[in-house]
């Protein structure tokens, strides 16, 4: 089981930071000395790209995409069933299939549609959908939030699977019953506000959360990408040659 380390325990949701960017700056400073300097810090796209950058730069570290997409529900779509990686493997929310009466070949259906999202944005951002090459490394999970964690665990999984030496969370907010329900799949987890009220919602912990575009992701991975991977291809100029 993982080590929890948790900077702030709260009732409930707050704007504490600005934008991800913010996030991802105050969350560098609670990991500092946590983390080994090799790590590639792996964000999830589109958000914990951006979170990611800042957690990047102060570890002088690549940040590699890792792509992997909610399932959506079919009459709710801002609500998932499940995830889906660049693997291909997915892990559904049993519950959640059978309170939406979700039939095996509709599941198949939209996973197979959230699948050609993941490798197009996999190809636009690095010039492949290859999983990231991760064997023997330290590895950092960052995305801007947890709320199932359904997308989180299956991201986990797919590097899990790869070989890291080590594989650890980082997220700047989480309800405190994911954060523990995460702990037997990493090697340490860091959250700066883990929040006790069952009402959660990422978005309602920054005053900026807007949708960001790939180009948006594009510009947060020039230069950071292109940061040693140990063989990894070089970022998406170099894959485009």
């Amino acid at each position: 089981m993982g080590i929890l380390h948790v900077a702030h325990r709260v009732g409930g949701p707050a704007p504490v930071f600005e934008d991800r960017e913010d996030a991802g700056r105050t969350l560098s400073e609670f990991i500092s000395g946590e983390v080994a300097a090799s790590t590639a810090v792996l964000g999830l796209p589109r958000g914990g790209i951006a979170v990611g950058a800042a957690v990047a730069d102060s570890l002088d570290a690549p940040l590699v995409p890792l792509v992997v997409r909610k399932l959506p529900i079919p009459i709710s779509p801002e609500m998932g069933f499940g995830a889906v990686a660049i693997d291909g493997k997915r892990s559904l929310n049993d519950s959640v299939v059978t309170a939406f009466g979700i039939s095996r070949e509709e599941a198949d259906r939209i996973t197979a549609d959230v699948m050609e999202e993941v490798r197009r944005r996999a190809r636009e951002y690095v010039g492949t959908d290859a999983p990231p090459e991760v064997e023997g490394r330290d590895v950092l999970i960052v995305d801007d939030g947890l709320a199932t964690g359904f997308t989180v665990l299956v991201a986990a999984k797919m590097v899990r699977n790869r070989g890291p030496r080590s594989m650890t969370l980082a997220v700047p907010c989480s309800p405190a019953g994911t954060l523990h329900a995460m702990e037997d799949r990493f090697d340490g987890i860091h959250c700066l506000y883990s929040q006790k009220s069952p009402s959660f919602a990422v978005a309602s912990y920054y005053r900026d959360f807007h949708d960001m575009s790939d180009e948006e992701v594009k510009r947060y991975l020039d230069g950071r990408f292109s940061r040693s991977m140990g063989g990894a291809a070089s970022g998406p100029a170099a894959a485009e040659g």
